[in-house]
């Protein structure tokens, strides 16, 4: 949590407008307590409007829901725990965030924690923002499948996301399916590093499914896939429709994925 000193110098006009107020009303003793109300009234109300900024919003809920999908099972793994250190150290979050992060993490594995709560206002400010939303979404799912699996009860948790935010189940069942070849093109790719010229089959199969298309698919409908995708996950773009700042990394991380993916199907394609 932020220092009293900290929030002091953070809320300082509050606490001078307040002060003043109250020197002229009250004397010294009215300096005080004008000062401590004039605090109070600016930091309440930054707090409440900061709870309604979309770039707040996404945070918050991105990291409550993360530690709720680790607590769905009963218990947190060391590869959940793992995953939301990784994400936390890929954004590049300062200590104060990193903080505020493990807060709302923590306060997600809570037993009577509703992610209602954090989904709702989410919903309404990202109802037209659909890059948005699938970006929330995968990240989610990226945490449920950081142990391998998306267990019954992650599942449970990943359905009310789903439901709050109005995906289709055919928009579900593409991007689960998507999803789970991300993972295996990752892991593909870092054995291909390893081992050269290991199973390269398995990794255009993945690559394919990055992209969301057949192998059986035109050069046509390649290229438009990678297009989409490349334009849902644009960094700029998300950050103007209300991703925070400090995650535009992982949307970097996303688009270099999906281009990687693009490069080795197109290079395929050229040796066919």
């Amino acid at each position: 949590m932020e220092s009293l000193l900290g929030q002091l110098k953070r809320y300082r006009s509050g606490l001078i407008i307040g002060g003043l107020i109250g020197l002229l009303t009250g004397g010294f003793a009215g300096f005080l307590l004008g000062g401590g109300i004039g605090f109070l009234l600016q930091r309440g109300l930054s707090r409440k409007l900061q709870a309604y900024n979309p770039q707040q919003l996404f945070f918050r809920a991105t990291f409550c829901v993360m530690g709720r999908l680790a607590k769905a099972d009963g218990r947190v793994t060391e590869q959940e725990i793992q995953f939301a250190r990784e994400v936390m150290t890929r954004m590049g979050l300062s200590e104060e965030r990193k903080r505020e992060a493990i807060d709302c993490f923590t306060e997600g594995k809570d037993e009577g924690f509703d992610v209602t709560e954090v989904l709702r206002p989410l919903a309404m400010i990202l109802r037209h923002r659909s890059a948005v939303k699938l970006m929330f979404v995968e990240i989610q799912l990226q945490a449920a499948m950081a142990d391998g699996e998306i267990s019954a009860a992650e599942q449970a948790v990943l359905q009310q996301v789903f439901s709050q935010l109005q995906f289709t189940p055919q928009e579900v069942e593409l991007l689960m399916s998507r999803m789970k070849a991300e993972q295996a093109f990752r892991q593909h790719s870092w054995q291909g590093h390893a081992q050269p010229g290991m199973d390269s089959a398995s990794l255009l199969a993945d690559a394919y499914g990055v992209l969301g298309v057949s192998p059986e698919a035109s050069d046509a409908e390649v290229k438009k896939a990678w297009r989409k995708l490349m334009s849902q996950h644009h960094p700029d773009k998300l950050i103007a429709k209300g991703v925070p700042e400090d995650m535009v990394q992982l949307a970097k991380e996303k688009t270099q994925e999906i281009q990687a993916a693009y490069d080795r199907v197109k290079a395929a394609r050229k040796m066919r």
